[in-house]
């Protein structure tokens, strides 16, 4: 697939709000001491960037004046249930801010909402790929799995880090440990994707599609003099260097390197370690997410291989 910058933005930004947002309401549902103006902000930085996010998903959009219908099949639609959801997040992450006591104590229902709809928009957004049969990349559980843990991974990580400019020690305590545990955890579910993917053959092959049972079937040319909507929206154009190199790229930086921040802030490391760690996961998760969406192989592209 050729990924789309807004989905991938969208997508890496609004796990990681929906991840900040249940630290927080974890951590409040736990009875953590914090203070009602770092709440307040906290919950008015991921309402800001669930908000980006949402604004992001319209980038590709051709008519944007008709976005609007994307909610009108919420029966059978994933894409119009997380329509629905985002912005009933958004909602709720606000209303907990507006309803805020000054000591930071807020009612338990509160945090238990925005909990149910953290949990909901994340399990929309992966099924909206996860539910795509004909794209073995996509359908399997694991896709949820990562939205989930990599999502989380960055809300614990950017709450560490908050924390820690803050001096919140009561939360950082909490959030730091549970950091680590997450981002091994994304790290081990998305090793083990990647493992499931490569060993992926397609189900259906050239000799299937055209009935030619020739020992050696080879296209050499798509029948066109140039690019055509198939051939710029299905497949990115990239080399197999350039995956191989951007898949260690989101694997060390969305992963590895931010845990090994972490490991040196909880055993006694400077604070600034966890700001580091938010620095280097930032492209990590942007490179990771691109090559969720490049890596899934669309059926047609067994016919549309070579622009001649």
């Amino acid at each position: 697939m050729n990924p789309a910058m807004s989905v991938v933005v969208f997508t890496a930004i609004a796990g990681a709000a929906q991840g900040l947002v249940v630290a927080l309401a974890m951590a409040t549902l736990m009875g953590v001491a914090m203070q009602g103006g770092f709440v307040a902000n906290t919950l008015l930085l991921a309402a800001a960037m669930a908000t980006v996010g949402l604004l992001s998903s319209f980038g590709h959009l051709g008519r944007k004046e008709r976005a609007w219908r994307a909610v009108l099949m919420w029966r059978t639609s994933w894409l119009s249930r997380e329509c629905l959801v985002l912005p009933a997040f958004i909602g709720w992450t606000l209303l907990w801010w507006a309803l805020l006591p000054a000591d930071g104590a807020a009612p338990v229902w509160l945090p238990l909402g925005a909990l149910v709809l953290a949990a909901l928009l994340w399990l929309c957004t992966a099924m909206i790929y996860a539910c795509l049969r004909f794209i073995q990349e996509w359908a399997q559980p694991l896709t949820l799995v990562n939205f989930i843990l990599i999502g989380q991974g960055a809300g614990l990580v950017l709450a560490s880090a908050l924390a820690a400019g803050a001096d919140e020690d009561a939360l950082l305590r909490r959030t730091g440990p549970a950091a680590l545990g997450v981002l091994l955890a994304a790290l081990a579910a998305r090793w083990a994707s990647l493992a499931r993917n490569a060993a992926l053959r397609p189900k259906s092959t050239l000799h299937s599609a055209t009935g030619i049972r020739t020992p050696r079937l080879v296209q050499t040319s798509m029948g066109m003099s140039a690019g055509a909507f198939n051939t710029r929206e299905f497949f990115h154009g990239r080399t197999q260097a350039f995956l191989k190199n951007l898949r260690w790229l989101f694997l060390l930086c969305g992963f590895v390197l931010p845990a090994l921040c972490a490991a040196g802030a909880l055993a006694g490391g400077p604070g600034w370690l966890w700001g580091l760690a938010v620095a280097l996961q930032v492209p990590g998760l942007l490179a990771e997410r691109w090559f969720f969406f490049a890596q899934a192989r669309h059926p047609q592209n067994l016919y549309y291989q070579v622009v001649s």
